[in-house]
């Protein structure tokens, strides 16, 4: 049996089962997901962005209004999500949409 000491994985894309070194080839080239802002600006973790429109947060009954700046989101793995962090509320996670890169 010649090559019967490969590895393999299973592939919740395909449903198949695959050679890893076939996954590892594919896995990186899906892991370049670009998050973009309401004007079509490309997000990186750090970037500062500013709202485009006032948001009521959930949970901690303010509002953030139209232009407050947010400093150094980070991207979560969602092509329509970023972490954000903003004094006085935790775990601030806001839609790519409402938000402009500066």
């Amino acid at each position: 049996m010649v090559g019967g000491d490969e590895d393999y994985v299973y592939d919740e894309t395909s449903g198949e089962w695959i050679p890893a070194a076939d996954a590892a080839a594919a896995g990186g080239a899906t892991d370049t997901l670009e998050v973009r802002d309401s004007v079509g600006n490309v997000l990186q973790d750090g970037d500062q962005v500013t709202l485009i429109k006032d948001l009521t947060v959930k949970g901690a009954g303010q509002t953030l209004k139209r232009g407050t700046l947010i400093k150094s989101i980070r991207l979560t793995g969602d092509a329509q999500e970023i972490d954000c962090k903003y004094e006085g509320i935790k775990g601030l996670v806001l839609r790519a949409e409402f938000v402009r890169k500066r």
